[in-house]
């Protein structure tokens, strides 16, 4: 009887692991100093066919550009509806080098009602440090042209385009992930389990204490001596490190589309909600059987049961949120529980 259980012991502790993927370190954790940075400038586009700004501030800034050049010219010869003032976003991710390009996002900032066949002129992209990083040019785009035949019945918003790789870099942002012979991986969500998790997977996999969790977020790595030249191999090997990460219990709702997601095993513990013509009652020892708008699950009931239950019932989003968020009210709901 003894070996049974042992074996069944095994075999669940399997069907566990095999539950639960492995992912990459790199999937789930960056290191520490290795970040993408906000570029901002603002701008003037060109070439609208009568949907610009009504204002004379782009007809001024027009003329500041073309006085840059040799060119004089008054605001009011320049007056015109086919120009517009925009703002110009992007992120430059760590690493980037002089010469690499990026994808920018023109916005209108005045009274423009189109930005469509506009051409931003060079524009300069600062940082935080107000310092040029990239330098923006080129036409924008504002996706496909709407037809007949177009599957998406989403209108266009003509008041905000992008540029496909309209950014040149100028400058290399400073990047500094070595401090004090060491990295630090961290997790974009943070979690204590995930966290001693990878810190078990690096030293199995070096075969020494290497990691340390500093907290939920952050696993300290030392650089072995024998990596002390070679730091990117080291740190290729840091993300090739597999891990099971842990997940925290939700039950995120849509009430606009209707959509229920799921994260982690959302357990039930006994409750009897009523609501409206619904009748949901969870108990270890259930006495029926689920009949027309009555519930009935074991003590080992789930989110996802009880869901299935209510669907098969003909119930709607907004009754499921009800009847979850009374659920959540009386305890009984082991998860966050998040209505959107």
């Amino acid at each position: 009887m003894k070996r049974y259980l042992i074996l069944l012991t095994l075999m669940l502790i399997s069907f566990t692991i095999l539950a639960t993927p492995l992912v990459r370190i790199k999937d789930i954790a960056t290191f520490r100093g290795a970040r993408d940075n906000q570029l901002f400038g603002v701008g003037i586009v060109v070439g609208l066919k009568g949907t610009g700004d009504s204002g004379t501030l782009s007809s001024t800034m027009l003329k500041n550009m073309l006085e840059h050049f040799g060119t004089n010219i008054t605001s009011s010869q320049l007056k015109s509806k086919n120009t517009a003032v925009v703002t110009v976003t992007a992120d430059i991710p760590a690493f980037y080098k002089e010469g690499m390009r990026l994808d920018v996002t023109v916005s209108s900032i005045g009274d423009a009602k189109s930005l469509q066949g506009g051409v931003l002129l060079q524009t300069p992209l600062y940082g935080a440090d107000n310092k040029v990083y990239a330098v923006a040019q080129g036409a924008v785009s504002l996706g496909g042209e709407k037809t007949k035949a177009t599957v998406n019945k989403q209108s266009r918003y003509p008041l905000v385009g992008t540029i496909p790789g309209g950014a040149i870099v100028e400058r290399e942002i400073p990047t500094q992930i070595v401090n004090a012979n060491t990295v630090t991986l961290t997790l974009n969500s943070p979690d204590f389990t995930t966290a001693a998790r990878v810190k078990e997977a690096i030293n199995e996999r070096f075969g020494i204490s290497l990691a340390s969790a500093r907290d939920a977020a952050s696993v300290v790595v030392k650089i072995p001596q024998v990596f002390s030249d070679d730091l990117v191999s080291f740190l290729s090997i840091l993300e090739e490190i597999e891990v099971s990460p842990d997940t925290t219990a939700k039950v995120i709702v849509n009430e606009r589309t209707g959509t229920v997601v799921l994260g982690g095993n959302v357990k039930i513990s006994d409750v009897v909600v009523s609501y409206g013509n619904f009748n949901v009652t969870i108990t270890t020892n259930p006495t029926e059987e689920s009949t027309k708008d009555t519930v009935n699950l074991s003590g080992n009931a789930t989110v996802g049961k009880l869901i299935r239950a209510l669907s098969a019932l003909g119930a709607t989003p907004q009754d499921m949120i009800a009847i979850l968020e009374a659920i959540k009210e009386a305890g009984a709901l082991h998860a966050k529980l998040i209505v959107m």
